[in-house]
This record gives structure tokens, sequence and C-alpha cells, in this order.
């Protein structure tokens, strides 16, 4: 990678960068089989390129029977042939880099597939083996063994444990495929070592940590009763020693981590951004926020407050591979958080959703920190309503059929308007089935828009990247109408939002840099946009 523009780039990048989740089932189809993958991610660079990016976070794309989306791996050293080769990876990494983007992997360290070697070892050892021990094998509670060794509700929902025909049981926090290791174990915790640098070898700048605080668990498992502390597997103390060793093994390569951590403690939350821990952690906070100037305002109040005492950048997003997307969630009677969409049939006003995610992706392109943009954002794709008989997702299973699951922001991208396929590549039908609209959402036709998603998008980024102001750094409440959020950053730049029924005038003497939508005839900001200003 000698001579890549990357190669004398800050270091402190991640403080303030913009980066693209990339889920490579669902991105770009390289060979036409219906499944996205790494050629079809090559294949789309220049597009990441123009769009103005800085990074790549691909969600996993290792050897998996994709029980849960690749989430539960069978082997990280291997790429899923359904995705191409390692090979293919080195290349499409080293392709980025050349470019200017980084990329960032993502890792599963709460468990892994039960065709993962380790797993399906144990299987074949037998109770008392210490190939299970590896993971949590246990005996159930009852006359016969029976009864679940303890009363843990799984992360999906239901019972998280399996019976096997020998009688024992094991643990999986997720789905049954995804048996959970034993994080006391000194061989596991050598094993993701390990796998940290195979990858940061091959040039990747930082990896994502999947469920981040639920690695550890109390040795007894013991039963759990509601407000008990310390929790039984959610935020032991003792991971804190795990990802202190990471941190020394990232510290070796100038890469990062990033951790999925769900904790409503701040103080808890806080210790993984430690300097040397994690060196950011994905902002739920401001993800799960309702369509509210004030409760917004109180997340990212809070926010910034846990982050300083660390001298840890904030993230911010709008959505990922695992929650409603925005235009859907924002067009809601009730636009807080839901993980999937939690109903068949919500009504949901498009039109509102898609004026409100304009405006959110400004208000989210100028706080300080770094920003995640997960595929399809930055084109205003609605979440798509799943036919029941073809849903993938474990969740969908796991609850009874009732919650639709996560497939319905996953829908394969729509790049080509006038294309099979809405131009995602494939010349079968591919893996999840796009709605008859998805080709009015392509890339193509919105390229040529001036005011399309994704020309916002193309031009927020360049400004952030150009302005000055923007990234990381200071953030200053200004005074504002009830209803109105309005911040200055650096240098003069500023940002309003207007969430009120009324439209919000602008501060004198300021010269418009972008809006989210028009302004009216007065001059002034109507309800649901944002504007960024320079005084």
């Amino acid at each position: 990678m000698e001579g890549s523009p990357l190669e004398s780039a800050d270091r402190d990048w991640w403080r303030n960068a913009a980066i693209y989740q990339v889920y490579v089932r669902s991105f770009a189809d390289g060979d036409g089989d219906g499944t996205g993958d790494l050629a079809g991610v090559r294949s789309r660079l220049p597009y990441l390129v123009e769009l103005g990016v800085d990074a790549l976070w691909f969600t996993p794309w290792y050897l998996s029977p994709l029980a849960d989306g690749g989430y539960d791996v069978a082997d990280y050293r291997t790429i899923d042939p359904a995705f191409g080769s390692l090979a293919e990876a080195e290349k499409l990494i080293a392709e980025a880099r050349e470019l200017g983007i980084r990329s960032i992997v993502d890792i599963v360290p709460n468990h892994v597939s039960d065709q993962h070697v380790w797993f399906r070892a144990a299987l074949a050892a037998g109770p008392g083996s210490p190939e299970r021990a590896l993971f949590h094998f246990r005996t159930g509670r009852g006359a016969h063994g029976e009864i679940p060794p303890n009363d843990w509700v799984g992360e999906f929902g239901g019972v998280p444990w399996t019976r096997l025909d020998d009688g024992e049981w094991y643990l999986h926090l997720f789905a049954p495929e995804q048996p959970d290791l034993n994080w006391e174990h000194p061989a596991v915790r050598q094993e993701h070592e390990d796998v940290l640098r195979f990858w940061f070898e091959r040039g990747v700048a930082g990896v994502r940590i999947d469920s981040a605080a639920l690695l550890a668990k109390d040795p007894a498992l013991p039963d759990f009763t509601a407000g008990q502390d310390p929790h039984p597997y959610i935020d032991l103390d003792d991971l804190h020693d795990i990802y202190r060793s990471w941190r020394s093994i990232a510290d070796e390569y100038d890469a990062v981590f990033v951790g999925e951590v769900w904790l409503p403690d701040t103080e808890r939350f806080v210790r993984y951004l430690r300097p040397d821990e994690l060196h950011t952690a994905f902002n739920f906070n401001f993800l799960t926020c309702p369509w509210d100037a004030d409760l917004l305002r109180t997340a990212i109040d809070r926010t910034l407050a846990e982050h300083a005492p660390v001298g840890a950048p904030a993230t911010w997003v709008l959505c990922n591979h695992d929650v409603t997307r925005t235009v859907t969630r924002y067009g809601r009677a009730e636009s807080g958080f839901d993980f999937a969409a939690k109903a068949f049939g919500t009504p949901t006003d498009l039109a509102l959703g898609t004026r409100r995610a304009r405006a959110g992706a400004l208000l989210s392109l100028a706080l300080p920190g770094a920003l995640y943009v997960y595929q399809g954002e930055e084109l205003g794709l609605p979440e798509v309503e799943i036919a029941r008989d073809r849903i993938q997702d474990p969740m969908h299973l796991r609850s009874g059929g009732v919650d639709p699951g996560r497939d319905g922001c996953r829908v394969p991208m729509p790049w080509t308007s006038d294309a099979p396929y809405a131009g995602f590549g494939s010349d079968v039908e591919p893996w999840l089935p796009q709605p008859a609209s998805w080709s009015s959402y392509a890339a193509d036709l919105q390229s040529g828009d001036p005011d399309s998603m994704l020309t916002l998008y193309r031009e927020g980024l360049r400004l952030r990247r150009t302005e000055s102001g923007f990234g990381d750094g200071r953030l200053s409440w200004l005074d504002a109408a009830p209803g109105v959020l309005a911040f200055s950053r650096t240098g003069g730049l500023v940002c309003v939002v207007n969430f009120a029924g009324e439209p919000a005038p602008l501060p004198g003497h300021s010269r418009v840099l972008l809006t989210s939508g028009p302004l009216d005839d007065a001059g002034r900001l109507p309800q649901d946009t944002a504007a960024w200003l320079r005084i």
C-alpha cells in the first residue's frame, strides 16, 4: 500500500470520519447469482468515492451458514464463497485504500456458528470433554435434566438453551445456531487475538465489535432477577481486561475499535472508552431518539458529556442493519426507536419521513465526532415489508412470527432504474425481494437530480470535509424559539433545525451553505427542515 493517499494521513482520522456501512449481501451483486459480493463492492468503489466517505464498515463476510446474516461465523480466516475469496477481500481493502477509503471489519466475539470446527468437535467429544469447555455446556434442572440450566431469556426472545441428545444443554444468547463462547478459556482469548492480527496484517484500519458487552459471563450462570447487579452476562468487569489486551494489539497497527455497547448507565458505558480500551462506541442514545427537539438536544448533550471525561469522540448514526430505516421510522406517528418494524402494516407517511430524514442527515453531519451512514440511507430508502414466507431473519421465527424482523432494512440496493432488479446486478431474483417501487430510488436517477437525497448527502459530506468547523470539536447551543435547535461550531458555522409548526427565521448576517429543503418566500426555515449557515 506504499504511495497510498492515506500513508501520511492523520492517525486520528477516526475522530471525525464519515464511515459507510456495507451490508455485503445486499450492496451489489458482481456475479449475478442474487447475492451481493465483494466483486460488487469493488465495482461500486467510484460511487463511494464520489459520495465522499472516509471508511467502509463491512458486516461479516466470513464463512457462515448465514443463519443470522453472517453473524454466525464458521471461520474468520475464510471469506464465504457466496461473497468471494480471501484474495478478493485483500484486493478490495487495497483498492479502497488507494482511493483514500479505509476498511473496518466486523468481529463477533460472543459466539460462533454451530458449524465452527470448535463446536463440531465439542458435539463429537461429549459431556465433560475439554472441547466442550470452550463453550457453556451444562446439565439441566429437574428430575431428568429436562429444565434449562437457568431462567435467562435470549436476545432474540425465547429460551437461550438447546438440549442435545446426550442430555446436556448449551448456551446461545442469540439463535441456536450461534453457541456462546466461554471467555474464561485462554484458547478463546488467544484465538481472537490471532484473528485481530490476521486482519490487521491484511490492511484493515479498524474492527467493529459486535455485542461487545456480552462476552463475559458469571461462571455460575445463575438465574437472573430484574435489577440484579451485577448482571450475570452484561457488562461484567472481566471485559475490560479483554479489551485492554486487544487495544495493545491495535496500537501496533495504528488500528481502531468501535464497540457495539448498549448500556443505560453512563459511568459504566464510558469505561469502555478509556484511553487503553476502545477508541469509540456506537451512540444508541441518538439512534433511538424520536424526532423531537427537546429529546434530541438531551441526547446530544448526554452523549457529549459522557464522552468528554475520557476524551473520546462521539459517534452519530440514524440507522443500521438492525433497525427500521430512518424514512419509515420518522414517518410514523410515534417516531421513536424500534429494533425492527415490530408490527406488520404499521401506517407510515413517507413524505413526512423523507423530509425529516433529510433534516436529520444535516443534523447528524454537523455534530462533533464521527458519522456512520448505513447503505441506502443516502438514497432515502424506506423500510420494506417482506412477505412472511420470504422472511429469513431468525428474529421473526424466535418471536413466534409476531416481529417482522430486520430483513426490511436489508433489501438489495437499487442502482439503475431501467435494469433488472433495479441494477443490483443479479440475473435471478435477489435473496430478498425488492418492491415494485424500488427502481424509483435508484442511484442513477438521483445522481442527476439536484433535489435528491443522494445529492444532499454528497453535498453535505463534501462541505463537512472541506469547510472549517465540522468534525470533532466543540458545540455551543444558540438561543432559538421553542421547537428549534440551533448550535454553532468553530469558525462561525451554524446548524439550525426546525421541528416547530411555524417557519423559523434564520440568524442575520449569515450565508446559507446548504438546506435540507427549500426556504419559504420570506427566507425562513419551514418545519422539519435543517440549514447550515456561515455567520
